[in-house]
């Protein structure tokens, strides 16, 4: 049986630290809590990993944060050889703040890039120091100088970042909000989460369950690593931290 578990990180993407209790405890070792700060493996994002304090005082390290049966039942993927909880004990849950706040900030720039280049998109990937998103784009008629300029406008703009919520009819009279190619948003729950950036999402509006920061000037400096022909219609763009290398 599949258990709900209420995602804190829908809410606050910056909660670093929570009390939980926990639901179940699966076949393979995966703790599954009422709530939980940590992000799940989905959208291109991993999943967050961590601490969890029992009472005693002793600590398990999560390795790992993956959807189970449904996308509402998360499991926390201890690392080997750590001890396991009872169903009814109380934790205290602590992301790997540092890691999480690389992983937001880089999400946020796989969706300017997705501004920059207005094409749909066929698949995307993001990681602590090196992302990608891949567009379908015949002939790319893009520089990595030029995308990159285009990027750091719209991060030194330092647009505001924020999520709402909209109907299922509400997506379905405006399908350009879906950027991906292949993917559609899970519907049938009556909401759909969309991540917006700028005043009244104006920059953009997609569909999106991943975190993010809360304006666009806390992702800092970054840059396109490269761009690389995947297909005949297919081009993988790479962002990557800080200044461009010199050449």
């Amino acid at each position: 049986m599949a258990h709900d578990t209420y995602a804190v990180f829908r809410d606050d993407a910056y909660l670093a630290e929570a009390e939980a209790q926990v639901v179940a405890v699966n076949d393979r070792g995966g703790i599954i809590l009422d709530r939980t700060i940590f992000y799940a493996t989905s959208g291109g994002q991993p999943g967050d990993t961590g601490l969890m304090t029992r009472a005693d005082g002793s600590r398990i390290a999560i390795a790992a944060t993956i959807t189970g049966e449904t996308k509402n039942e998360i499991i926390h993927v201890p690392a080997a050889g750590q001890p396991l909880p009872e169903p009814g004990e109380k934790l205290a849950l602590a992301i790997d703040w540092p890691r999480r706040h690389l992983l937001m900030r880089m999400h946020t720039a796989c969706h300017l890039l997705t501004v920059v280049c207005p094409f749909p998109i066929t698949g995307a990937s993001v990681a602590e120091d090196d992302s990608r998103v891949d567009f379908d784009i015949p002939d790319a008629g893009f520089t990595k100088e030029d995308v990159t300029a285009w990027l750091m406008e719209l991060i030194a703009a330092d647009h505001p970042v924020f999520t709402r919520l909209i109907s299922d009819d509400e997506l379905a009279t405006n399908p350009g909000l879906v950027k991906s190619k292949n993917v559609r948003p899970p519907t049938g729950n009556g909401q759909i989460r969309l991540v917006c950036i700028g005043e009244d999402g104006l920059v953009d509006s997609q569909p999106c369950g991943g975190t993010h920061v809360r304006s666009t000037g806390e992702i800092g400096e970054i840059h396109i690593g490269k761009i690389e022909k995947k297909g005949r219609e297919n081009r993988r763009f790479r962002i990557r931290f800080g200044a461009p290398p010199a050449q």
